[in-house]
């Protein structure tokens, strides 16, 4: 009695899964990613042209001069609160970029790089820093109640001013100013009042932005 030949499928007919099945979440996660890139690099150009906005409005001289009033550190805190750390700095970055590459973006309507090595150098200097430092903290706090989202995010706002803005800003006097210390920072206390005044405003805006667009800023912990 002969025995039948055993019939074997070819090795691809053994594979499992359609290729289509196997490859199809994977280009989900493409399609998210390149819409969150997308979105991402929207807001960061949207701030920053706020910024920019911001710089643009008349500036008001106390100090000696030195350094003019505006409301360009509103919008530097706001891009870190509304942003946070990451897309703030980097918003903050584009707008000193569009800036220094000859834009007239800062305060005054000044552009190019003899705004970095005057006076406001420090200031200048300092602002992704305090936006990254704004929206580190933001990310970090709840944000839910209105009551306790408003004065948290004050708080936020003028620990990225009080840590990085007004001490960069007096090395900077001293530097490019040839002030004593104890000169620039009285040069510098002008501006105190003015900051919490601006910084309030940050708060409120920053809250009423989380609270229509809740997803915008995703807490970190």
């Amino acid at each position: 009695m002969t025995r039948e030949p055993e019939v074997r499928l070819p090795a691809e007919h053994e594979m499992p899964a359609p290729d289509n099945e196997q490859t199809a979440p994977a280009r989900r996660r493409r399609s998210v990613s390149a819409r969150q890139a997308s979105t991402d690099l929207a807001l960061i150009a949207a701030f920053a042209a706020l910024i920019a906005a911001c710089s643009l409005l008349p500036a008001l001289y106390l100090g000696g001069g030195l350094v003019p009033i505006t409301f360009q550190t509103f919008g530097v805190l706001l891009a870190g609160a509304v942003l946070g750390a990451r897309r703030g700095f980097l918003a903050v970055l584009l707008y000193l970029a569009v800036g220094a590459a000859g834009f007239p973006v800062f305060a005054g309507g000044s552009a190019g790089l003899a705004p970095f090595a005057g006076p406001t150098a420090g200031y200048l200097i300092s602002f992704p820093l305090a936006a990254a430092i704004t929206g580190f903290l933001v990310q970090r706090l709840p944000r839910r109640r209105l009551a306790t989202s408003v004065p948290l995010i004050l708080l936020a706002g003028l620990a990225g001013s009080f840590t990085v803005t007004h001490p960069l800003g007096i090395l900077g006097l001293m530097w490019r100013a040839d002030l004593s210390a104890q000169a620039a920072l009285l040069t510098d206390l002008v501006f105190w009042p003015g900051d919490v005044v601006k910084n309030l405003l940050m708060a409120l805006v920053a809250t009423a932005v989380h609270r229509a667009f809740p997803d915008l800023l995703p807490s970190r912990r």
